[in-house]
């Protein structure tokens, strides 16, 4: 496992074809290993892009703190 934080803002596509948001959060253990606790958000929505500009403006996502799946 990677000793680095994840990027706070997944965008997913499920299994119907819509595309979430999961905001994710990473903390260090004394051990120095990464614990990330993710919160899959209600909103639906048709494409990416979609999803990205929500998370911008709403959640205040920056370029740079999306991944993709």
């Amino acid at each position: 496992m990677s000793r680095t934080a994840v990027a706070p803002f997944l965008i997913s596509k499920d299994r119907e074809g819509n595309f979430r948001i999961t905001i994710r959060s990473t903390r260090f253990n004394s051990w120095n290993y990464p614990l990330v606790t993710s919160n899959l958000q209600p909103q639906f929505f048709k494409t990416a892009t979609a999803a990205r500009a929500h998370a911008k403006q709403e959640l205040g996502a920056e370029v740079g703190q999306f991944e993709s799946m």
